[in-house]
């Protein structure tokens, strides 16, 4: 018993306090947003060191890596990893809602008369935009500093590998450079471990003001989209991560897998953000076994560019449109179109909380054929299923890494990390 509540003493009070805070959002509903500056004081500290930890967790990573060959390995196998594991959530979201009405006739009446008061608070800032040019906003920025910013994640993801690609081309005259990152890499890391000591007061309070937020005046069709969406997130997170798990390590990747898998869980679900977990996914995805050029290059990479949950909620933003206005959907080219949309629309999708979506949104409303009134549908929708979304995007940059090491390192490899 002493050795069970050793090693998930943290994960233990971590739930103790999401639970409270749960508790404390349905005694008090509205009132509970009272402690939400102490749950955003622990996301801003999330949030404040994610630019410094992707920047030298992915530029030491690569550095490392004493041949190009290791690298190219790594990151050619990620790509594959996020295809594959992206390829089933969105099979899955499609046949979780293909023969489920989202919205019936009455609800939908119901959510298109809440359409023009919905739509005059959206931001209708969006500049239409070709898919080369968002591809090139995406993935570079025109300044220095914007690099400083999480809302250019991926763009400091590529500089980041670029300057760890530098410094290994550099070699020895590098070497300062690359021992002061190193040393900056240890300090940031202790400063999580610091960040982690307040998780349960500022997640805890973070929850109370989620639950107690959550508007009950919603229509039934945003209901039965939520408790659908939900069920989906739960099955898909305890069985796909699962087998997951047990791909890349058998019996042992389940046990190390869910033994450590309830921090970054509970950091996503009470933060909606997948950048702000980043560095607790990081610590999670060593602690599991994989090596640490794999877990520091695949999870930030992930935060960005691999989303299970998102892509399942983009199939069900797109079917509840479908069952909305009464969309035909019966040849082959349809259901294609749907899934190559959600696809598409998760890529545009930056790492940070609520609102980063609304790129996405535009473009399965405009590939799709929608009026733009519709986009508050979406917002909505995106809303109330984000903790669940996000908790699937996080997770599953988890056992991504581990498939990852699965096939870099051989089926050993959670031996090798024991050994060593």
């Amino acid at each position: 018993m002493k050795k069970f509540l050793s090693n998930y003493k943290s994960t233990i009070i971590l739930l103790v306090a999401i639970i409270v805070g749960a508790i404390v959002g349905i005694i008090f509903k509205e009132k509970a947003t009272i402690v939400k500056p102490l749950g955003d004081l622990f996301l801003n500290l999330l949030l404040v060191i994610v630019v410094p930890l992707i920047f030298l967790t992915i530029t030491t990573s690569v550095s490392k890596m004493k041949t190009p060959k290791r690298l190219g390995k790594i990151i050619v196998t990620i790509i594959g990893v996020f295809i594959f594991t992206s390829i089933i959530a969105v099979i899955v979201g499609f046949l979780s809602t293909y023969f489920v009405k989202l919205v019936e006739p009455d609800d939908g009446e119901q959510i298109k008369a809440s359409l023009e008061q919905n739509f005059e608070e959206t931001d209708n800032s969006t500049e239409e935009m070709t898919i080369a040019d968002r591809t090139v906003q995406l993935l570079t920025v025109d300044d220095f500093y914007k690099l400083m910013s999480k809302e250019n994640i991926v763009a400091l993801l590529i500089f980041s590998v670029i300057f760890g690609i530098a410094i290994n081309m550099s070699g020895e005259k590098a070497k300062p450079v690359k021992d002061f990152l190193e040393s900056a890499n240890v300090i940031i890391h202790n400063i999580i471990k610091i960040i982690m000591y307040y998780a349960p007061i500022g997640l805890g309070c973070y929850f109370a003001s989620l639950v107690g937020n959550f508007g009950t005046q919603i229509a039934v069709g945003y209901l039965k989209t939520f408790v659908y969406y939900t069920v989906i997130a739960i099955a898909f997170y305890f069985i796909m991560y699962t087998i997951y798990a047990f791909l890349a390590g058998g019996k042992k990747g389940i046990k190390a897998f869910w033994k450590n898998a309830i921090p970054s869980t509970m950091t996503a679900l009470a933060t909606c953000s997948s950048a702000a977990s980043i560095p607790i996914n990081v610590e999670c995805s060593k602690k599991i076994g994989v090596p640490e050029d794999i877990a520091e290059t695949t999870i930030p990479l992930g935060s960005s560019f691999h989303k299970d949950g998102s892509i399942i909620g983009s199939v069900f933003k797109i079917m509840f449109l479908v069952c909305l206005f009464g969309t035909s959907m019966t040849t082959a080219g349809d259901i294609l179109g749907i899934l190559g949309i959600a696809l598409l629309a998760n890529l545009l999708i930056t790492a940070v909380p609520i609102g980063g979506g609304t790129i996405s949104e535009m473009l399965i409303i405009s590939m799709m054929g929608y009026p733009v009134a519709a986009l508050p549908i979406l917002t909505i929708i995106a809303t109330i299923i984000d903790p669940q979304a996000t908790m699937l995007n996080v997770v599953g940059d988890t056992t991504s890494s581990m498939m990852v090491a699965r096939i870099v390192e051989g089926k050993n490899w959670m031996k090798k990390e024991e050994d060593g």
